[in-house]
């Protein structure tokens, strides 16, 4: 008669999870799995090949790539292009403020126009406003997932009072009006203080809740888990357990969500900037040259249509490739793209 307990000695497998890279143990136990040329494990193969089938994924990647290099190499662009974002070009515009010439001034020397009442090059001024933006989103986004990771794991994790204060808390951030208090504490901050670093606290502090709540779910599930229990059976300690045991497992969550925030982060600059409480002029960004081309776009509609086109092009790229990345992150529908 067959017994039905399992021998003790047979190694136990957890279910898994809900991606196809949320099992780092696996891979490092079979090696054989690994892309000799690449060095890349299975799963992460697997990945890129079905990312690689979602066109809209690699259109979306492709522009993002582009614009973290017109970000990164703004001065040395502008530089080679031979124009400036702050310098003034009075002698370009005519008696009533507005760009000399057909489409806002665009010239050989100045391809996008320049900007009514300044004569500023509005080349320069939409590449380093990508600098700019791009700035203020990478950076709200890293604070806020940094946050959300070591509030959504540790509720997750331990529980009890500490996973019901957290739960509340982010029920209390998320129905908070965000933009109103982000206007209000921008208003506050003094003129002296470093606009950009003060965008990325703000937005970065209020961008976590959603993304803690997704990962504290997703601890409550791994937590419970057979590998979990087998490493705290070892002697393992809570700390070494949630870092290579717990947050290993969440590694596609987190880049799923963090690839979808940027743009949600971006906008938000944009939107604080139209409102005139973002970065100071002359400082160079994408909302404050839109808010100031709604004034114009009677009259020169060109100077609304390059910055506008810009942001609405890489929020575009950020979201189809977040989409595309996170159907190949999950094995229930990423076989089917």
């Amino acid at each position: 008669m067959a017994s039905s307990s399992q021998d003790p000695r047979t190694p136990v497998t957890a279910e898994p999870v809900a991606t196809v890279l949320d099992a780092p143990e696996t891979a490092a136990a079979r090696p054989e799995e690994t892309d000799r040329v690449a060095g890349l494990p299975g799963g992460w193969r697997a990945v890129l090949r079905r990312l690689r089938r979602d066109r809209g994924a690699v259109a979306g990647a492709v522009i993002v790539a582009l614009t973290t290099l017109v970000a990164v190499f703004a001065p040395l662009i502008t530089r080679a292009v031979g124009v400036d974002a702050y310098s003034y070009n009075l002698d370009l515009l005519n008696d009533l403020g507005l760009p000399q010439g057909s489409l806002g001034g665009v010239s050989a020397a100045h391809p996008f126009g320049v900007e009514p009442q300044t004569g500023r090059d509005l080349f320069a001024i939409v590449v380093e406003g990508t600098r700019t933006s791009f700035s203020i989103g990478m950076g709200a986004t890293l604070l806020s997932m940094l946050i959300a990771i070591g509030l959504g794991l540790s509720a997750g994790y331990f529980g009890g009072w500490w996973d019901a204060l957290v739960s509340r808390v982010t029920d209390v951030t998320l129905g908070f009006p965000h933009l109103i208090f982000m206007i209000a504490v921008s208003a506050l901050i003094p003129a002296s203080a470093p606009r950009v670093l003060v965008m990325i606290v703000i937005i970065g502090v209020l961008g976590w809740p959603s993304t803690a709540r997704v990962l504290r779910s997703r601890t409550l599930a791994i937590r419970g888990r057979t590998f979990v229990g087998a490493s705290r059976a070892m002697g393992a300690g809570e700390a070494h357990v949630l870092l290579t045991q717990v947050l290993p497992n969440l590694v596609a969550t987190i880049i799923v969500f963090t690839t979808i925030s940027i743009p949600g982060k971006i906008t938000a600059e944009a939107a604080l900037s139209f409102l005139g409480v973002g970065v100071a002029p002359p400082t160079p960004s994408w909302g404050r040259s839109i808010g100031n081309a709604v004034t114009w776009v009677s009259t020169d509609p060109w100077y609304l249509l390059f910055p506008g086109a810009a942001l609405f092009l890489v929020t575009l790229a950020f979201n189809l490739f977040g989409d595309g990345l996170r159907d190949a992150l999950d094995p229930r529908t990423g076989e089917h793209r």
